[in-house]
């Protein structure tokens, strides 16, 4: 391996919205994050609506116009 060309890899803390930290190993020394493993959906089973600029209730009001104009014709 050639020298002094490689980062540093250093112990790394992780931190999440919801709160949990845990640390791991990167060429960060802090690494912030919204979806972990302890709030994510897949792992906790639970139901999480992760919404980005509103497109869930875009979304939601696209689906009742046309659940709308579907019934009425």
């Amino acid at each position: 391996m050639k020298t002094d060309i490689h980062p540093n890899y250093v112990e790394s803390q992780v931190r999440c919205t919801c709160g949990n930290t845990f640390t791991t190993r990167s060429v960060e020394s802090s690494i912030n994050v919204e979806i972990c493993s302890n709030c994510h959906p897949f792992y906790t089973g639970r139901q999480k609506l992760v919404d980005t600029g509103g497109r869930v209730e875009r979304f939601q009001r696209r689906a009742a116009r046309r659940a709308a104009a579907s019934d009425s014709n």
